[in-house]
């Protein structure tokens, strides 16, 4: 428990509110945090940037293999909604996901640094 008296949230916790109404397996989730360097279970740290963009890198992948995959698809249902209507929100939000990641800082730089070398 942290000095406020609640757990912390874990990284597939925080992959899971990133992923509303979208439930997929525990053991694929799992798989998409390790293949984006996250240990499934270790404390979401919300303050590095890092860890965000990973959080942020592992719900595209999960949400572009979901929206690659008809059988999935198919097996979706979400009140008033037709699967064109569910895929057309899921591709926005791929679509969000993908320019807020663009955006971010890909370290914890504290000076917000974003050196790159344009010549070698």
């Amino acid at each position: 428990m942290n000095k406020r008296g609640l757990d912390t949230m874990n990284n597939i916790q925080r992959l899971c509110m990133e992923i509303k109404d979208i439930h997929l397996d525990q053991s694929e989730l799992t798989v998409y945090l390790l293949e984006n360097g996250l240990e499934p279970y270790k404390p979401y740290v919300a303050t590095s940037n890092v860890n965000k963009r990973s959080i942020y890198l592992t719900a595209l992948q999960a949400l572009e293999n979901l929206a690659n995959s008809p059988t999935m698809m198919a097996s979706i249902r979400i009140d008033d909604m037709t699967a064109s209507d569910f895929y057309e929100n899921l591709m926005k939000r791929i679509d969000q996901l993908e320019s807020k990641i663009r955006t971010m800082p890909k370290s914890d730089n504290p000076n917000g640094s974003t050196n790159f070398l344009m010549f070698n």
